[in-house]
């Protein structure tokens, strides 16, 4: 491991904060802190911590001695200096003589010795940061610390390792005990440049903010160094089939498995999202024969469990060609797993007293034998984050294993971990919106309705992919609606490059649960002298375009086993026909009856079927143009053929995406076709 400090990079963030009124100790220490959290092998996703001790004005503008220290949850990779809280160091010194502390007492001290009152919570591990003497404290969770110290022999392995520059702080979870022990250790040799904390992570210190990042640097490269003598081959493949089943076909049938009926309403479920990861060191990891062994022993570290849960999901090997056998298999091991965490729930629970409420039992992260890893979640931020972890913890446990033996906390040390509060409240307490852990892909989603639906699928939570024939206005579409919208090519007219996309999406997502059929391009002419051509084309896109899409769907949403929705932007057309639009409207009266017929047929599966009867709505599709020719047509201005409704009113296309969202969320809806139009008898269906 190299240091990453530059001179010239140290001084442009002092400079660049002095202009914001934030002196040097901070700077660096903003600058140290990114150093480090830019380094996956030292920290992920809101872990660590880092602190400076300094002098600033309290709001009465009295200097005090202060630890700046990082606020609970705040990413180090990108962190300001309003990310690192103020609190009142004297205060927190003078509880080191306490005997005992409760978690409850020590947040409510902590925030009450704030300079800033509305300023993030302090690390949970501020005390520790407070307790010792140096001006910059630095706290990691390097791999390479966590690969010897995850040992039966680990703090032996660490002692025999640092020889003096570092001393080892026995297990104990994070708080006030922690802190207490480990500034006591320290004071015992206080010559030391860290401290190693067994099945945790490391703490470095300096008087400087380079020194402290330094030594990290250096006592972490000792680390790898280590587990690079002496290795043994790691793990033995265990047998495969030889064919194993494609991440298409396995993704949708491990999200099923892994999702549950909401009880409290009839036909909701909780999904979740799928992120994949696949290389040969995950593959070596995953295929070992004694997968079952190490990959079941517990968390690489405490941080992780919030985030991973203890252990992962370990299917059975995806046989190409036998995926009902792989289904099967895979429900069987979620159930499994779910009764194992609810024995230990209920085991840990009576320890601590049944105070307790489970958390959710599904599994947060899937290994899959001849396939990879999946991290799952109820957003793809969440699913990513999961598989960062279980990706890392692969890493961890294989280099431990290759120098000796993993092994974990214990069990009952685990559960005080992952149901601790002040670890929970890292997640945060947002209510859900309606559409989380679902995704939906909307075709046509460059033009102005495909747009507006992408938006408003998205404000509700659900996972968006936009496919387009055009790539470009997709990939802008995307960056409309930001977040994790995947943008995919995609030719309705063209049966492989359906089936292609939809793969992208399960690949990206792990599944299907909405589908808005919206793709469509506008042929005119009368239906009498029409060219053939002109109404195959217009079939092709109008007709089976949608029908492709459809099938392409269901295939998915069967193999999830949790239903799903089919929406269709059917257009008025489909009743009530206008002159020389018969192009058009023949293939969308196709459409109409086709939403029924799906309707029909997987109703018994879940899978519901609906449509949005619109019209005359500004799109790419209703360019200016075509709104005059229309116009035209009709013998009307353009303004009394947009607003030519019962109304008076002009129709937009959120107008349209508000339909598709509210029959996306009716669950008990099936068969149902919207008009969004202003009120046009003619085009009433009922």
């Amino acid at each position: 491991m190299k240091s990453g400090w530059v001179d010239s990079e140290a001084q442009a963030a002092i400079d660049r904060y002095a202009g914001e009124g934030i002196g040097r100790d901070l700077a660096l220490r903003v600058y140290t802190t990114r150093l480090l959290g830019r380094d996956p092998k030292l920290v992920l996703h809101g872990g660590g911590n880092t602190s400076v001790k300094t002098t600033m004005a309290d709001l009465l503008g009295e200097q005090v001695a202060v630890l700046c220290v990082k606020g609970s949850g705040s990413d180090m990779a990108t962190i300001e200096p309003a990310d690192l809280p103020a609190v009142r160091l004297d205060r927190l010194r003078k509880l080191r003589a306490r005997a005992a502390l409760s978690d409850e007492d020590m947040v409510r001290i902590q925030r009450d010795s704030l300079l800033e009152p509305a300023a993030p919570n302090p690390s949970v591990e501020t005390l520790l940061h407070a307790f010792l003497p140096h001006k910059f404290v630095d706290h990691t969770h390097a791999n390479a610390i966590l690969s010897i110290v995850d040992q039966p022999d680990g703090e032996a392995l660490c002692a025999e390792l640092y020889d003096g520059r570092a001393s080892v702080v026995p297990y104990v979870m994070p708080g006030f005990g922690l802190a207490k022990t480990a500034a006591d250790i320290y004071d015992y040799e206080p010559a030391v440049e860290g401290l190693i904390l067994h099945k945790h992570g490391i703490f470095t210190f300096g008087d400087s903010a380079r020194e402290a990042y330094e030594r990290m640097i250096a006592l972490v490269t000792l680390a790898e160094e280590r587990l690079q003598k002496n290795r043994k081959a790691v793990f033995v493949t265990a047998q495969l089939p030889q064919a194993i089943a494609p991440l298409a076909a396995v993704a949708p049938i491990l999200r099923g498995a892994c999702s549950r009926k909401d009880e409290r309403v009839e036909g909701a479920w909780h999904r979740m999202i799928l992120d994949f990861r696949t290389s040969p060191a995950i593959l070596n990891f995953v295929n070992g024969g004694e997968l079952v062994r190490y990959s079941q022993a517990g968390v690489v570290t405490p941080d992780h469990t919030i985030r991973t849960k203890n252990w992962p999901l370990v299917t059975a090997a995806p046989e190409h060609e036998r995926t009902d056998d792989f289904k099967r298999a895979t429900r069987a091991a979620v159930t499994a797993f779910v009764q194992r965490y609810e024995d230990y729930f209920a085991r840990q629970n009576a320890r601590t007293g049944g105070i307790k409420r489970p958390l959710d039992p599904l599994p947060r992260v899937a290994l899959v034998p001849g396939l990879g890893l999946f991290g799952l979640g109820r957003s793809k931020k969440d699913a990513r984050i999961a598989a960062d972890l279980a990706q890392c913890a692969a890493e961890i446990i294989t280099d431990a294993e290759a120098i000796g033996r993993f092994e974990s906390i214990s069990e009952a040390e685990m559960f005080d971990m992952e149901y601790w509060s002040l670890e929970q409240a890292k997640l945060g307490r947002a209510a859900e919106k309606p559409l989380a852990g679902q995704v939906i892909v909307i075709t046509g989603a460059g033009g102005t309705i495909g747009v507006a639906t992408a938006k408003a699928f998205a404000a509700a939570g659900a996972e968006v992919a936009l496919l387009e024939l055009d790539e470009r206005a997709a990939e802008d579409s995307a960056k409309a609606i930001g977040g994790a919208a995947l943008a995919v090519q995609c030719d309705v007219t063209s049966a492989h490059s359906v089936s292609d996309a939809f793969a992208q999406v399960v690949a990206a997502f792990g599944g299907v649960d909405i589908v808005v059929s919206n793709a469509g391009a506008a042929w005119q002419g009368r239906i009498g002298e029409v060219d053939e051509e002109v109404l195959r084309k217009s079939f092709e896109v109008n007709f089976y375009g949608h029908q492709r899409v459809a099938q392409a769907a269901v295939k998915i949403m069967l193999a999830q086993g949790t239903g799903g929705c089919l929406l269709f932007n059917v257009s008025k057309q489909a009743v009530n026909p206008g002159p020389n639009f018969g192009p058009y409207g023949l293939p969308k009266a196709a459409t109409l009856f086709l939403v029924r017929q799906y309707a029909v047929d997987y109703g018994a599966d879940g899978i519901r079927a609906n449509a949005v009867n619109a019209d005359r709505i500004r799109s790419g599709l209703l360019t200016d143009a075509f709104i005059a020719e229309r116009a035209k047509a009709r013998g009307v201005s353009e303004k009394d053929y947009l607003s030519g409704n019962l109304l008076g009113r002009e129709v937009t296309a959120d107008d349209v995406a508000q339909a598709f969202l509210h029959q996306a969320l009716e669950l008990k809806t099936t068969g149902d076709v919207t008009t969004v139009d202003g009120g046009n008898i003619a085009a009433a269906l009922r």
